[in-house]
C-alpha cells in the first residue's frame, strides 16, 4: 500500500489526493492466460478525507465522465471487509461490480498500523484494465488497444509471462526469506533512526517477499502468522513514528473539523421543527413510517438490522404509552423500513400514585406543610390539597399525591426517542464515516420519519430526519419527497423498488425459474436457501438475466463450476430435469438495465472465471494424486508439530489402530491409503485457489487416476462435516480418516499451545472436536475417548503428558455436552449421562435421548419411582465412610427383608452384567428401557428395607453390612446414568 494511502489516513490532516500506479500481486499470477487476472496491474487510487458525504454519488459520476453508462449497466456495491493483518489495517465497504466483473475496491478506513483513524478516510481503488476492457468490449486484457496500433498485450505480455514464471515457479523460497529477514533488520534500524518512511518502504518489501513465498506456496499456518505478526508490529511503530512526526512539524496540512463545529446548527434546527410539528401532528391514528437510509448494508446486516427494529420498536411503543394497530418491518440493502398501522396521535393518559416524605417530616406542629412537601408536590406538579396519608405495611405513615399524565404527543415522544432508536442497532462490524462519531454497518445516508403527513425532524450523526426518501441511484430523480406516510409504500413501488424481503425472493425465484425454463432447465432447491437470502438482500429492485457459457467448459467438475458461479458470482446455476448441469446460469441485476449488455458482462466475467478454473485443473491433471503429497513439506502446520506432510504422516500411522478400536478393522487398509492421499489436494493448484473445495477435489483425482472408489469416497469423507449442517463421512474407512485427523489436531495442539480459551480458538479446535463427534454420534459407533486420545498422543512428534491428554478429554467432553443439548436433550439430563458414560460419545448420546425420553413420560413411566427409591441407599451412604473392601456377609442378616433386597440385587446385578456389552461396568452399554426393566425390581425391596429396617444400629460389624449392601444397591447406576444430576432426586 503506498504510503500516500497509508501513512497519510493516520492523524487528523485532511487529505484528498488521486493517483496512478502499479500493483503487484504474485499470487495473481496466471502465465498471462487469464483473461482479466494478472499479477502486475495498474491501478488509480483515490482518498477522501474527511468523507464528503456523497463519495458513491462521485464515483458513479467518474464512471460516467469514462463514458460507462450507468442507467444500462448493472452496477453494484458488494460486500467486501477489507483487511490487510500485515499493516494492521481494516475498513468496511464493497467491490464495485460492473455487470459482474469487480472494477473497483471501495472502502471505508478505519485503522491503519493498529490504530484507530481519527477521520475515517474514504479509499477508492479503480482497476483500469477492467474498466478498459468494458470501455473497449475486449474480452482478454491483452486485447486492449493500448494506443493507436498497439495493444496492452503486445507491451506486457512477455512481462506478465515470465514473471509469472518467477512468482510461481522459480523464486527461490530460501532466498525469499532472507530478503524477508534482510528488509525486517533494515526497517528496524530506520526506526532508530526515526524516519517512518524508510523504515515503511523496508515493511512493504517485508511484504512482497512474503507474497512471493505464498505464490510459491511455501507458507505454512504458523509460518503465515508469526509473518504478520513481526510486520503488524513493524507497521505499528512506523505508524506511531509517522504521527509523532506530524505532530512535531505542527500538522502543516492543517486538521479535520470536530462535530462539536457542527452540530449546534442541525441541531436547534431541528429542535424547532420538531416543536412546530409537535403542534401541528396528527389528530387521529395515522400510520408512522421510520427508514433508516444507508449507503449498500451487506445481506446479513439487512437481516439482522429488521430483526432488531422487529424486537425494539414495538417495546418502544409500549413504553411510551403508543397504541397502535401492529408493526411491519422491511429491509432492503439501502434501508431499514418500520411501519407501525394507526399509531395513536399521543399517548395514553394516566394516573399514577406516588408516595412523598414521610408524614412527620411533611407538617410542622401546627399542621403546616413543610419545605420537604411543598418541594415534593411541586416536582410532582400537584396541589398540597390533594396530599393523603396512608400507612405502609411496617405501619410509617407517608404523604401520596395522585400524578395525573395527559401524554404527549407521538411526534414530540417519538422525535426524542428515535435517535436512541437507531444508534441502538448494531451489527458483526460496525464503522464510523464522520466526525460525530455514529457507528453502523456502512454510512447513513438519509432519515425519513413520517407520522401521517408530519415528519419528524430528529437528528442522529449529522443527519436530521425528515419526509424525503431516496431510489435508484439512475432513476432521473433519484431523491424524491414522500407527501404522507400513506404514500410511502405506493411511491416506491412506482419506482420499482419491491420493499418487501419474502416478496423480493418470490419474485426472484419465479423468475429465475422461468428463464431455466427458457433454455429447457431448472434450478434447484438447494439454490433456494442461502443463495436466494444473498441475492434478495443484494438488489431492492430485481430485474432477472439469463447468461450462457462455452459448453466445453462443461468438461471441468461440476463442482467446480457451480462453486464459481455460486460463490464468486452469486449465479444460480441451470440444471436439466436429470440433475445435469446445463451451459446456462442466472443472475439479478438491480433496477432497469440493458438486459443484452449485462448478460454480455456477465458472460465475459464467468468466461474468466472458468478459464482460471480450467487453467488450475489442467495443470493439476499433469501429476498424480500422489505426487502433490510431498509438496505439503513445505507447509506449516504448527512450528512444534511439524509441516502439513507430517500431519498427514501422523494420521496415516494412526488409522489402523483407531479402525480396531471403531471395531472397522475390515476398512483399515482403505483408510490408510486414504489417510496418506487426504491432504494432498491441499497442493493443487485449483483447491489453493479454491479452498472451499478440498475433499472434493481429491476425490475427483483419485476417481481420474483410477483409484478404488472406497478409497475415493474416504479421501473426501476425510474433510466432512466442513460447516454447520454439511453431510457426514458415512463409510467405514471415512469415519476412521475423518475422526483420525481431528483427533491428531487436538491432541497435538493442546500439547503444543494449550487448549483455546474462552474468546480466542485460532485453530478451529471446537469446530474439529464437533465435527469428529458428529462423525461419531450419527453414526453410532462406539469409542473410547480416552484410549483414542492415547492412541493420538502416541503419534506426536512432542511428549503428550497425562495432564495433557485429560485436557483433551475435557475439551471434547465440553463439546458433546453442547452437541446433545443442541439435540433437544436436557442440560440435566447430559450431564448425568456424561458422569458415566461420557468417554463413549456415541454410546452417551443415544442414552442421553432415551433419558429425556424416560423423563418427559413422568408418572407414567418407571424411571421417577427408580429415582425416589435408589435416592434412599444413595443418600445415606453419601458421605459416609463405607469400607469398599467390606463384602455383604448374608449370615449377618436379621431382618427378611434385608434378605429379600439382597436377593433382589444379586439378581438385579446378574441380569446387568449378563446383557453387558463392556467388561468396564455393570451397566456397559445396556439401553436405559433395558436397564428401567431390571432395576425396576429394587423398588419395592428397598422401600420395604427401609421400612422395616435401622441401618445404623449399635452392633459395629451389622451397621457396616447393612451400608456395604446400601453401597452395592445405590452402585446400580454405575457406568449407566448419576441419577443425582437429575431434577427431583
Amino acid at each position: 500500500m503506498n504510503p500516500a494511502t497509508f501513512l497519510r489516513v493516520l492523524g487528523p490532516e485532511p487529505w484528498n489526493v488521486c493517483y496512478a500506479e502499479p500493483s503487484i500481486r504474485p499470487d495473481d499470477s496466471r502465465y498471462g492466460d487469464n483473461p482479466n487476472r494478472v499479477q502486475r496491474h495498474t491501478q488509480f487510487q483515490v482518498i477522501l478525507k474527511p468523507d464528503p458525504g456523497n463519495a458513491q454519488e462521485l464515483y458513479l459520476g467518474s464512471l460516467e465522465a469514462l463514458g460507462i453508462d450507468t442507467s444500462a449497466h448493472d452496477v453494484r456495491f458488494v460486500e467486501d471487509n477489507w483487511e490487510s493483518p500485515v499493516l494492521g489495517a481494516w475498513g468496511l465497504g464493497w467491490e464495485v461490480w460492473l455487470d459482474g466483473m469487480e472494477v473497483t475496491q471501495f472502502t471505508y478506513f478505519q485503522q491503519a498500523g493498529g490504530k484507530v483513524l481519527d477521520a475515517p478516510a474514504v479509499e477508492i481503488t479503480y482497476g483500469l484494465e477492467r474498466i478498459l476492457m468494458s470501455l473497449q468490449g475486449v474480452k482478454h486484457f491483452k486485447d486492449i488497444r493500448y494506443c493507436e496500433g498497439v495493444t496492452y498485450g503486445e507491451l506486457f505480455l512477455q512481462n506478465e509471462y515470465e514473471m509469472s514464471c518467477y512468482n510461481l515457479d522459480e523464486a527461490d523460497v530460501a532466498d525469499q526469506r532472507q530478503r524477508f529477514a534482510l528488509c525486517e533488520a533494515e526497517a528496524r534500524r530506520m526506526l532508530e533512526k526515526r524516519l517512518p518512511v524508510p523504515a515503511y518502504d523496508m515493511l512493504l518489501k517485508c511484504s512482497h517477499a512474503f507474497n512471493v513465498l505464498d505464490a510459491r506456496g511455501a507458507v505454512g499456518v504458523t509460518e503465515r502468522a508469526d509473518c504478520f505478526a513481526r510486520m503488524r508490529a513493524l507497521a505499528r511503530e512506523v505508524t506511531g513514528l509517522w504521527m509523532a512526526r506530524r505532530e512535531e512539524l505542527g500538522h502543516p496540512l492543517g486538521t479535520v473539523s470536530s462535530s462539536t463545529d457542527e452540530d449546534a446548527a442541525p441541531a436547534a434546527a431541528a429542535a424547532g421543527k420538531a416543536a412546530a410539528a409537535a403542534a401541528a401532528g396528527p389528530s387521529s391514528p395515522e400510520l408512522f413510517v421510520l427508514e433508516v437510509g444507508s449507503e449498500e448494508l451487506p445481506p446479513d446486516d439487512v437481516l439482522a438490522g429488521m430483526a432488531q427494529l422487529r424486537e425494539r420498536l414495538p417495546a418502544l411503543l409500549a413504553k411510551l404509552r403508543l397504541s397502535h394497530a401492529g408493526v411491519e418491518v422491511h429491509g432492503t440493502p439501502r434501508r431499514l423500513t418500520a411501519l407501525v398501522r394507526d399509531l395513536a396521535p399521543a399517548q395514553t393518559a394516566q394516573e399514577s400514585k406516588v408516595r412523598g416524605p414521610p408524614a412527620k417530616a411533611a407538617f410542622d406542629a401546627s399542621g403546616a406543610p413543610t419545605k420537604a412537601l411543598q418541594g415534593f408536590c411541586k416536582k410532582a406538579g400537584a396541589d398540597i390539597r390533594s396530599v393523603t396519608v396512608e400507612a405502609d405495611a411496617k405501619g410509617v405513615e407517608y404523604c401520596f399525591v395522585v400524578v395525573k399524565d395527559a401524554g404527549r404527543s407521538a411526534v414530540e415522544v417519538l422525535s426524542a426517542e428515535l435517535p436512541a432508536l437507531v444508534g441502538s442497532l448494531s451489527f458483526k462490524k460496525s464503522m464510523r464515516w464522520n466526525a460525530f462519531g455514529a457507528a453502523y454497518s456502512r454510512p447513513l445516508r438519509w432519515l425519513l420519519a413520517l407520522h401521517g403527513d408530519t415528519p419528524l425532524a430528529f437528528t442522529y450523526g449529522g443527519l436530521c430526519a425528515g419526509d424525503a426518501t431516496r431510489v435508484l441511484r439512475n432513476a432521473a430523480q433519484p431523491e424524491l419527497q414522500v407527501p404522507s406516510a400513506s404514500a410511502y409504500l405506493s411511491l416506491l413501488q412506482q419506482q420499482g423498488i419491491q420493499l418487501d424481503f419474502e416478496a423480493r425472493k418470490a419474485a426472484i425465484w419465479q423468475g429465475a425459474a422461468a428463464a431455466a425454463a427458457e433454455v429447457g432447465g431448472i434450478i434447484p432447491a438447494s439454490a433456494s436457501g442461502d443463495l436466494l437470502d444473498e441475492v434478495a438482500n443484494l438488489v431492492e429492485s430485481p430485474t432477472v438475466i439469463r447468461g450462457g457459457f462455452d459448453p466445453a467448459f462443461l468438461e471441468l467438475p461440476e463442482d467446480v463450476l457451480v462453486m464459481v458461479m455460486r460463490k464468486h458470482q452469486r449465479y444460480f446455476p441451470v440444471f436439466s430435469a436429470d440433475g445435469k448441469l446445463l451451459p446456462a446460469f442466472i443472475t439479478v441485476a438491480n433496477g432497469p438495465v440493458d438486459p443484452t449488455a449485462v448478460a454480455a458482462g456477465n458472460e465475459a466475467v464467468l468466461r474468466a472465471r472458468f478459464e482460471d478454473a480450467a487453467f488450475f485443473y489442467r495443470e493439476d491433471l499433469k501429476q498424480q494424486l500422489a505426487d502433490f503429497r510431498p509438496k505439503l513439506k513445505g507447509t506449516l502446520f504448527q512450528k512444534d508439530l511439524g509441516t502439513i506432510f507430517d500431519k498427514s504422516v501422523r494420521v496415516e500411522a494412526l488409522c489402523p489402530a483407531l479402525a480396531a478400536a471403531m471395531g472397522f478393522a475390515a476398512a483399515a487398509d482403505t483408510a490408510v491409503a486414504a489417510a496418506a492421499l487426504c491432504k494432498a489436494d491441499l497442493a493443487t493448484y485449483t483447491v489453493t485457489e479454491m479452498t472451499a473445495l478440498a475433499g472434493t477435489m481429491g476425490r475427483h483425482y483419485a476417481q481420474v487416476q483410477g483409484l478404488p472408489e472406497d478409497v475415493s469416497t474416504a479421501i473426501f469423507e476425510a474433510v466432512l462435516p466442513r460447516q454447520a449442517g454439511d453431510i457426514l463421512p458415512a463409510s467405514p474407512a471415512g469415519i476412521v480418516v475423518a475422526v483420525a485427523d481431528r483427533l491428531d489436531s487436538l491432541v497435538g495442539l493442546v500439547a503444543a499451545v494449550g487448549a483455546p480459551s474462552a474468546t480466542a480458538d485460532p485453530y478451529g479446535l471446537r469446530r474439529a472436536a464437533y465435527g469428529m463427534l458428529q462423525a461419531l454420534v450419527s453414526n453410532n459407533v462406539s469409542l473410547s475417548l480416552r484410549s483414542a486420545v492415547a492412541l493420538a498422543a502416541a503419534q506426536q512428534p512432542l511428549p503428550v503428558r497425562g495432564q495433557q491428554q485429560e485436557a483433551v478429554v475435557d475439551f471434547v467432553s465440553r463439546r458433546l455436552e453442547q452437541l446433545l443439548v443442541d439435540s433437544g436433550v436436557s442440560a440435566e439430563a447430559v450431564r448425568a449421562v456424561l458422569a458415566e458414560r461420557g468417554d463413549n460419545p456415541a454410546l452417551a448420546a443415544s442414552t442421553a435421548s432415551q433419558l429425556q425420553a424416560a423423563l418427559d413420560a413422568g408418572d407414567s413411566g418407571p424411571l421417577r419411582a427408580i429415582m425416589t427409591a435408589l435416592s434412599r441407599p444413595t443418600r445415606i451412604v453419601r458421605g459416609k465412610t463405607v469400607d469398599v473392601s467390606v463384602s455383604v456377609n448374608p449370615a449377618l442378616f436379621e431382618n427378611a427383608e434385608e434378605k429379600q433386597l439382597h436377593a433382589a440385587y444379586q439378581a438385579v446385578a446378574q441380569q446387568l452384567q449378563g446383557s453387558s456389552s463392556s467388561s468396564s461396568s455393570s451397566s456397559g452399554s445396556l439401553d436405559v428401557a433395558g436397564w428401567l426393566a431390571a432395576v425396576q425390581a429394587l423398588v419395592a425391596p428397598i422401600d420395604a428395607f427401609f421400612e422395616k429396617v435401622f441401618v445404623m444400629c449399635e452392633d459395629e460389624k451389622v451397621r457396616a453390612n447393612r451400608l456395604a449392601l446400601l453401597r452395592d444397591v445405590a452402585g446400580v447406576t454405575k457406568g449407566f446414568v448419576d441419577l443425582s444430576q437429575l431434577p427431583g432426586f
